[in-house]
């Protein structure tokens, strides 16, 4: 029989201990033969990423040494820091940034080390014995310069390939080694704002010759480059709208499978891979439409798209083997996976996932796809979560506290996946609303584009708007609403708090953005251009960055606020979140700041991921005037 108790304070086995002790990242993933090879960031390990293998009839095993750390930090967010090609692994260590080599039964030696020069996105020029990738060198001071390199695999020295861009990813050599395709973009557009597909020739001494652009403008993004086995170009293009398949024909572009759903994501780290070849008439493509995910066979010959029958509903990347493809993938009641697919019988084999799922399905709570109003006479989307603990239930007439979540980037969107970050809150007694504002992907171009010129607008209304919304249905409490975000969903959490006040009565920002302005003069180069887009180009309306700024407005600042944020952020300075406390305190505002030592943007110790998690919580608590069920370690909180 459920104890009756009020919502908030119910008692959950879902733990910051349980989420920390299983929880792993994992990262981009490659097929060599028959082995197949995944990163994995490990809280435990102080937020270490080290590179697993696993080979038929055999269990996963580290492949690197202890000492190393796979990642690297090309457009700081990284991607595609390894490549692994008859065996040979070739990686970036984060540390010293240099690539390494280790062959079969080896360790690690450095094969590109020039100073000040980080390196990604490996494709493999076996004809030439060399490895061409993007380099980003930051030895000249300024504004770091970007490049595609090819490097020898016999003396490490790096040839420039194509360079004039300010950006460069995805270099992809044909099978026949004869030509390289590659995308570029320059300030002010973000990839998925605009960017280029260039295709050239490899000459037998492996310079390039009859360089053209043969897809792409400043608005039209292109994404994913990929040759097919018999050597025909294909790529993901949005021209129309949505991000569709396309291929190259000669001279001509030709659309694949027109259709209103994205087949394509924004390109936010380096190896992205919606699409994979399971043949050359054959693809296997992950499609996203209505904010759900399929994973689905397109018949190139026949036309036609079939989606396969899995038990999952979001996907992210894809490879194809030999009769074989690996996928990342889950669903409502499934962790993020890495999952096999063996293509003839469809059967999958987990290999492994973001945690072990050792909680009764009676804790978790089920997402509801909703679209509701907002300004403008529009709609926008969003996932529901109600309170779910099978142990508990509210008094009667009590209402549930909402969480509203403001996803980052804040090109991105939101994911149905079965997190334990979400269902923290949801066994304690809060509701969730995980919204997709305009301006999120997977929605189409032109709900994409809702968000420019507008950041800090309809992001802010959507927010308010949806958590407004499930108040007048009912769902929610009106006077126990609060909202958090990461990165840019700090920034849309702190200005929520300042430019829609009343709405919220809790707000908890997560290295978030206070200073648009700040941010636009200082931070790393491939966001140093974003909010030309998103706000408007900076110093010429430095009037509208100074009116969207929460640090400009506190003033208004009426609303209980915690804030969390690393010392060593290259992408939100921590000096934001400091200042935004500072003005909450002189304004008598409860108020608590916790800055965790060691930490960049986005936390990966697991001492500081427990930290922030239970700090929120008790902050809600004392706010929201609930018992824990649970003693948690006291946030100092000012003005309470």
């Amino acid at each position: 029989m459920p104890t009756t108790a009020p919502y908030g304070s119910w008692k959950s086995p879902i733990t910051t201990e349980l989420m920390l002790a299983q929880s792993i990242g994992i990262g981009q993933f490659a097929i060599d033969g028959e082995t197949i090879y995944w990163s994995e960031s490990r809280p435990l390990e102080a937020g270490r990423s080290t590179l697993v293998r696993k080979t038929p009839r055999k269990a996963p095993e580290d492949c690197v040494p202890a000492e190393f750390n796979v990642r690297t930090r090309v457009h700081e967010y990284g991607g595609g820091a390894f490549a692994v090609f008859d065996g040979v692994i070739y990686f970036v260590h984060y540390k010293d940034q240099r690539l390494y080599r280790q062959k079969p039964g080896g360790a690690p030696e450095v094969l590109a080390a020039r100073e000040g020069c980080r390196y990604a996105d490996f494709a493999l020029d076996q004809t030439r014995s060399r490895l061409i990738c993007i380099r980003e060198d930051h030895s000249q001071g300024g504004e770091a310069l970007n490049t595609v390199v090819a490097v020898s695999l016999t003396d490490g020295a790096e040839t420039i390939l194509a360079e004039g861009y300010n950006f460069f990813a995805s270099p992809r050599i044909r099978p026949d080694g004869r030509q390289l395709a590659w995308l570029c973009w320059n300030h002010p557009n973000m990839p998925w704002d605009g960017s280029e597909l260039w295709l050239a020739d490899i000459q037998p001494d492996g310079s390039l010759s009859n360089r053209k652009q043969v897809a792409g403008r400043v608005d039209v993004s292109i994404f994913q480059p990929e040759f097919s086995p018999g050597g025909i170009l294909h790529f993901v293009s949005d021209q129309s709208g949505w991000w569709n398949l396309h291929k190259l024909n000669g001279d001509k572009i030709e659309p694949i499978y027109p259709m209103e759903a994205e087949f394509g994501q924004p390109q936010w780290v380096f190896g992205m891979c919606s699409y994979a070849f399971a043949s050359e008439t054959e693809i296997l493509c992950i499609v996203q439409q209505g904010g759900k995910g399929i994973l689905a066979r397109l018949d190139t010959v026949k036309l036609t798209l079939t989606p396969l029958d899995l038990p999952y509903t979001d996907f992210s990347d894809i490879r194809a083997g030999a009769g074989f493809a690996v996928l990342g993938a889950g669903s409502a009641a499934e962790p993020y996976a890495l999952i096999k697919l063996d293509l003839a019988s469809g059967a999958t084999e987990i290999l492994r996932r973001n945690f072990e799922v050792t909680i009764d399905p009676g804790y978790f709570s089920q997402p509801r796809a909703l679209e509701f109003p907002t300004n403008g006479g529009l709609t926008s989307h969003g996932f529901f979560y109600p309170p779910a603990n099978r142990d508990f239930d509210a008094p009667a007439g009590e209402k549930p506290p909402l969480v509203v979540l403001s996803h980052g980037g804040p090109t991105g969107s939101t994911s149905t996946i079965l997190r334990y970050g979400i269902q923290y809150w949801t066994s304690r007694g809060f509701a969730v609303f995980d919204v997709d504002y305009g301006g999120s992907t997977g929605y189409g171009r032109a709900y994409r584009m809702r968000l420019n010129g507008n950041w800090g607008i309809v992001d802010v209304d959507d927010c308010a708007n949806g958590a407004l919304w499930l108040a007048e249905q009912g769902l929610v409490d009106r006077n126990r609403l609060a909202i958090r975000g990461g990165s840019a969903g700090g920034y849309t959490t702190l200005a929520c708090l300042v430019f829609r006040p009343g709405v919220f009565g809790a707000g908890a920002s997560h290295f978030g953005i206070s200073d648009l302005e700040a941010l636009a003069k200082d931070t790393h180069k491939f966001e140093s251009r974003y909010l030309d887009n998103l706000v408007g180009p900076y110093p010429a309306r430095k009037d509208i960055y100074e009116a969207r700024s929460p640090i400009h407005h506190t003033r208004q600042l009426a609303t209980p606020l915690i804030l969390f944020q690393g010392d060593e952020d290259p992408v939100v300075p921590p000096n934001q979140a400091q200042m935004m406390f500072d003005a909450a305190r002189a304004r008598e505002v409860p108020t608590a700041y916790v800055l965790f030592a060691g930490e960049s943007h986005g936390f990966r110790k697991a001492e500081n991921i427990k930290r922030s998690i239970e700090g929120e919580l008790y902050f809600y608590s004392k706010i929201f005037k609930f018992d824990l069920a649970d003693p948690i370690e006291p946030v100092e909180i000012e003005n309470l």
